[in-house]
């Protein structure tokens, strides 16, 4: 059936039988030096055939167990709320509408002077701000650049350092875009559990033994959970990753300007690449796709081959308006006032809830996370009949299912969050 003399000819074989259905996804190939006695070529052309296939995407290595095709993943679930529901609609992660900033008062702000191919591609003044904004959060000289949202940012900066295949470290339970990121470009995720404080050391040691090439951590408001690093934990973690300092630390800081806890430092100065991506989607509205990245000037380097001026630039309109409302001081002062909102709403749920018997950490951000002990759908489901739509969280977890709700609060009044946490406490009578 798998047919050529080159490795080239071999790996297009495997491909189009893959491409057609013959060889299915979970289908072992031929140990090469079987394949290579039925074709009559040497060992070593069909290894690089194989290589190929792992690096593309198509096929996996499990070592002496063989290579295997690749099963093509689908995302289970996708951020966001649901637009068509008659309920109380707790489940999209989303700020709060009235907290987002009148954009429109901002244009007449912006450099009206056309930008062209060859101009650079982050606006100076955004970058001047952001340079002075990034001092605390990097562990030594870095180059600022812009790109269209976090995720966006993540994905760029591990193509430009890994290959397909290469094992991820990420927190368990994980942001679901950040999932179907890894699945899409092919990375495999590595989970290492969260707990109150954060990812946890020995499960991040135990990683990078086995050879995670990168580790995306969230220090504040993580997302399902809104667990933020403590300054213990984040000593411990960046003394972890001093000792490997080739591994690719990604640190996504994406509520920086709204978070109510503080910045501990996780980089070690060891640190070969790094990178910090602070986003603007819950400060500005998610519609705003623009995060600030601070990394490394290799990293930097690899991360403008992609930004280059006059193709994948982010428009510079958009980084005018974001730096007209973030340099306002009308605007800062309505920034502290938001951050003590969403740290008030977490603080008053957690405190009824309380009321009721059920003590929960306080979290930062947006969510909060209500662990279970077994499925959700169950509780989710009593919920929705008390009129609340909330995210179920398995589809949080990596490999296994997160047991537990995610709450988004933005939007809710004082009333709304006593009601809440009474219908909580009869959902979980059940």
């Amino acid at each position: 059936m798998i047919d050529g003399k080159t490795a080239n000819e071999i790996f297009d074989s495997i491909r189009q039988h893959v491409a057609t259905g013959t060889l299915a996804a979970g289908e072992t190939l031929p140990p090469v030096r079987e394949l290579a006695t039925a074709l009559n070529v040497n060992r070593n052309t069909v290894a690089a055939a194989y290589k190929r296939l792992v690096t593309s995407g198509l096929a996996q290595s499990l070592g002496r167990n063989g290579t295997v095709i690749k099963e093509i993943s689908t995302p289970v679930a996708l951020e966001g709320g649901n637009p068509d529901t008659a309920l109380v609609d707790l489940s999209g992660s989303n700020p709060a509408p009235s907290r987002l900033p009148d954009l429109s008062r901002y244009f007449v702000k912006i450099n009206k002077n056309p930008r062209l191919y060859g101009d650079a591609a982050v606006s100076p003044d955004l970058k001047a701000w952001a340079t002075q904004w990034m001092q605390e959060a990097v562990p030594g000289k870095g180059e600022i650049d812009i790109t269209s949202g976090a995720i966006d940012a993540i994905e760029r900066l591990l193509c430009a350092h890994l290959l397909p295949g290469d094992s991820v470290v990420v927190e368990d339970p994980c942001f679901l875009s950040s999932i179907n990121m890894l699945r899409y470009a092919g990375f495999s995720a590595n989970p290492v559990n969260v707990d109150h404080e954060g990812m946890q050391p020995d499960m991040l040691e135990t990683a990078l033994q086995k050879g995670a090439r990168a580790v995306i951590l969230t220090p504040r408001a993580h997302n399902p959970t809104g667990c933020s690093l403590s300054a213990s934990r984040a000593a411990q973690l960046q003394e972890i990753l001093a000792r490997y300092p080739q591994t690719l630390v990604i640190v996504d800081d994406h509520f920086a300007l709204l978070s109510a806890c503080r910045w501990y430092p996780v980089i070690a100065k060891e640190t070969t690449h790094w990178a910090v991506v602070r986003s603007m989607s819950k400060t500005l509205g998610p519609d705003l796709r623009l995060a600030i990245v601070a990394s490394d000037p290799l990293t930097s380097g690899k991360l403008r081959l992609r930004l280059n001026s006059g193709s994948q630039w982010v428009s510079h309109l958009l980084q005018d308006l974001v730096c007209a409302c973030l340099s306002d001081k009308d605007y800062q002062h309505t920034l502290a006032q938001t951050q003590q909102f969403y740290a008030a709403q977490l603080q008053k749920l957690t405190a009824a809830l309380l009321q009721h018997g059920i003590a929960l950490p306080v979290g930062d951000g947006l969510n909060l996370w209500l662990p279970l002990e077994d499925n959700s759908q169950a509780t989710a489901f009593a919920l929705a009949k008390s009129g609340w739509l909330v995210r179920e969280g398995e589809v949080f977890g990596v490999n296994t299912p997160a047991h537990g709700l995610r709450i988004t609060l933005s939007t809710l009044s004082d009333s709304d969050i006593d009601k809440l946490a009474s219908d909580i406490h009869q959902a979980l009578k059940r």
